[in-house]
This record gives structure tokens, C-alpha cells and sequence, in this order.
């Protein structure tokens, strides 16, 4: 799998090849984290933002948005800079929430090229990757597919 400090940046349509991978750093997801995407997001549902009340669930404690999962992995995808400047839609999401994302817990995505189909103009074309989200423990929190529309070498 490609890492961070190897990977090229702003990869074109025909650069993708289907069973093309990659892995993105981790990140530790933290309180804060939760109480600014309540607040971002409007969601104050009590298993999230309520300690007491989530000493009761079946978690035992408060866990992760599972939209602030998928936020996160988004922009961990970023920053490996491969869709850099290339990317021109993000066209559709199929996901799975698996397993809940615990205050401290460190995630990471692997994320591999599985379908590609080139837009009828010729300028860009549809990719579908598959995402698979990871705690430090290996489990799969999160995974589905994201379909993105890439720039084509040489469209303008």
C-alpha cells in the first residue's frame, strides 16, 4: 500500500488503475472532536454528548458521531493529496457503520480502487473506491463505497 511521503499527488482518471491501493495516517478522535461536530452539526443526541446517559448503552460510554467517522476519513483521504486538483465531484456513498468509534480511539482508512467507467464527454470519469475504516485495533469501524469524478489527463 502506498503511505503519506510516497504517494503522488492530484492523480488523473487514467492514473487509477482497479486494484490500485492506498492507507492514510491515523488521527485519535478526542472529545473535542465530538462536542465540535455536536455543535457544527446540530446533533446533540445524549449517547454522544451526555456521559451519564451513555453509562446506560450497551457502549458503556459516550462514542463518536458516526457522521463525524466518516467526516474524518474524508479528510483523511485529503490529506494524502492524490485527488488533489483532480477531483471534480464526489458523486455518491454507499457506508456502513460497523462498530462504534470511542473517545481516543486512533482510525485510519484503506482505501482501493474498484471500479472505474469514463464519463460519457471524455474529460473526466467515475470512480468507485473502496473505504474501509480501522481502529488501532484492526477492527472495521466504518466501510462502503465513495464514487468521485476525476479529471481526465489533459481535460481543461
Amino acid at each position: 500500500m502506498s503511505t503519506e511521503r510516497t504517494l503522488a499527488r492530484g492523480l488523473y482518471f487514467e492514473d487509477l488503475e482497479i486494484g490500485w491501493k492506498v492507507r492514510t495516517p491515523g488521527r485519535t478522535i478526542t472529545e473535542a472532536d465530538i462536542v465540535g461536530f455536536a455543535g457544527l452539526s446540530g446533533d446533540y443526541t445524549p449517547l454522544h454528548t451526555d456521559a451519564e446517559y451513555a453509562r446506560g448503552t450497551i457502549f458503556g460510554e459516550r462514542i463518536a458521531h458516526g457522521l463525524l467517522g466518516l467526516a474524518i476519513t474524508s479528510g483523511l483521504a485529503a490529506r494524502l493529496g492524490f485527488l488533489e486538483e483532480t477531483v471534480e465531484a464526489f458523486t455518491g456513498l454507499e457506508w456502513k457503520f460497523r462498530a462504534p468509534i470511542r473517545i481516543g480511539d486512533t482510525i485510519h482508512a484503506e482505501i482501493e480502487v474498484a471500479q472505474k467507467r469514463p464519463a460519457p464527454d471524455g474529460r473526466a470519469g467515475f470512480v468507485v473506491f473502496n473505504v474501509q475504516v480501522l481502529n488501532q485495533r484492526g477492527e472495521v469501524v466504518q466501510k462502503g463505497q465513495w464514487t468521485l469524478l476525476i479529471r481526465a489527463r489533459g481535460a481543461p
